[in-house]
C-alpha cells in the first residue's frame, strides 16, 4: 500500500510502498477513505515531539472495514467507521472514570514505535497516534473506531475524530457552556471553528472569534461567531471586556502558545472558565495573575475534548445530518495523497481550515 512517510524531521513526507500486517485478535484492517491534515501532524513533522522514525502520521480519519480479527464481534467488512486518537482499554482507572482520552494502558494506546503493524522492506515503521492515516490502509485496535451511518459522507466524517470532537467536546464536556452565555474562542483553525460551532449548538448568545488572519474570522461567522476580533489590532483582552461589558463567561484557547493562554484567563469575567485546548511544545509556561483566583476564575485543560467516542461521534453525525454542525465549510480542499506536502504548505500559509486527503473509490 502507498503511505506518506516521515523520514526526517523538518523535511517533506515521502510516498513509499509499505507492508501492513494482518489483523490480530482485537484489530481491524481498514481501507482509508479520507484523512484530514491537522496542525498536530505538522508539529510532529517539525520535531516538536521526539518520535521514532520512519513513521506514518495522520489521525483524523474515516474508512471502510476490510477485515476484522477473531475477537471483533461488532464490526464487519463493509462497515463505515471513524478513527479517533482516544483509543482506550475500558478497564484502567481513567477509563472506569469515563476519562477515556486519558487511558493509561500502553498495550492499547501504544506509544510511537511500539506497534509492529507497518514495515518497509522488513524495517519497522512507527504507527503514530495508533492510526497512521496517511496511508491507503490502516490496521488499528478495535477501540480506536466508531461505526457510523452509511449515509454520512466519509470525507466530512473524518474530521469528527480530531478537530470536531476536540472543539465541541471542550464546549460540551469540559466547559459545559450554558444557554445564553458569552464565549470567546482564540484561534480559528479547525478546532477553534468546531468550538465556535459547539458554542452555537449549546445556545451561547455571544460568541467572539479571535484570530490574526482576516479570512479565518470571516469563516468563523459561518460557524456561529457573533463578533470577530483581529488579534493584531490592539488590545484583544480590553476589546473583549468592552464587547461583553465585563468579560466572557467561557474562553477557549485553541492555538497552543503561552500568550494566548494568558489572554484567555484575563478576558474572563468573575467566575468565568478558561479551557485550554491547544497543543503546546514541551516546557511552555504561562504566567497567571494569582490575584484573579479570588474572583473565582478557573483555568482547566482539555484532552481531545474529554471524548467518549462511542457516544460523541454518533451524536455529531446526527448534528451534521440535521443541519446543526457545519462540516461542509470546514473542508477547504480535497486533495490526493501525493499532494500532501502542498497541503501542509497551504496550512502553514494560513490558507485553509482543513485540507482532506480523499482516497478514490473507498466508500463510494
Amino acid at each position: 500500500m502507498k503511505a506518506a512517510v516521515l523520514e526526517e524531521f523538518c523535511q517533506p513526507l515521502v510516498i513509499r510502498d509499505l507492508a501492513i500486517a494482518n489483523p490480530g485478535p482485537d484489530e481491524v484492517l481498514l481501507h482509508t477513505a479520507a484523512v484530514g491534515l491537522c496542525h498536530s501532524d505538522l508539529h510532529y513533522m517539525q520535531g516538536m515531539r521526539n518520535i521514532p522514525l520512519p513513521g506514518v502520521l495522520g489521525h483524523e480519519v474515516s474508512g471502510v472495514v476490510a477485515a476484522v480479527g477473531a475477537n471483533v464481534r461488532d464490526l464487519a467488512p463493509g462497515d463505515h467507521v471513524v478513527g479517533a486518537l482516544s483509543v482506550f482499554c475500558g478497564l484502567c482507572k481513567q477509563c472506569l472514570g469515563q476519562r477515556f482520552a486519558l487511558c493509561q494502558d500502553t498495550s492499547i494506546k501504544q506509544p510511537p514505535g511500539q506497534a509492529k503493524r507497518l514495515s518497509d522492506n522488513m524495517q519497522s515503521v512507527s504507527q503514530v497516534f495508533n492510526l497512521s492515516g496517511f496511508a491507503e490502509q490502516m490496521l488499528v485496535h478495535r477501540n480506536a473506531l466508531v461505526k457510523i451511518r452509511k449515509d454520512m459522507p466519509l470525507d466530512r466524517a473524518a474530521l469528527l475524530g480530531c478537530a470536531v470532537i476536540t472543539g465541541t467536546g471542550a464546549v460540551f464536556r469540559n466547559a459545559q457552556v450554558t444557554p445564553g452565555s458569552s464565549v470567546a474562542v482564540v484561534g480559528c483553525g479547525g478546532v477553534g471553528l468546531a468550538a465556535i460551532n459547539g458554542a452555537r449548538i449549546a445556545g451561547a448568545s455571544q460568541i467572539i472569534a479571535i484570530d490574526n488572519v482576516p479570512s479565518k474570522l470571516e469563516l468563523a461567522r459561518k460557524f456561529g461567531a457573533t463578533d470577530t476580533l483581529l488579534a493584531t489590532d490592539g488590545d484583544v483582552v480590553a476589546k473583549v471586556v468592552e464587547l461583553t461589558q465585563g468579560g466572557v463567561e467561557f474562553s477557549f484557547e485553541c492555538i497552543g502558545i503561552a500568550a494566548t493562554v494568558e489572554q484567555c484567563f484575563k478576558m474572563l469575567q468573575p467566575g468565568g472558565t478558561a479551557t485550554i485546548v491547544g497543543l503546546f511544545a514541551p516546557g511552555v509556561k504561562a504566567s497567571i495573575d494569582a490575584g484573579d483566583f479570588f474572583l473565582e476564575k478557573r483555568i482547566r485543560g482539555s484532552a481531545l475534548g474529554s471524548a467518549r467516542i462511542r457516544d460523541d461521534i454518533p451524536r455529531l453525525v446526527e448534528h451534521y445530518l440535521q443541519g446543526r454542525l457545519n462540516l461542509d465549510d470546514l473542508v477547504s480542499r480535497r486533495i490526493k495523497l501525493e499532494d500532501i506536502n502542498e497541503g501542509f504548505a497551504a496550512m502553514t500559509r494560513g490558507e485553509v481550515a482543513r485540507s482532506v486527503i480523499v482516497f478514490d473509490g473507498v466508500g463510494s
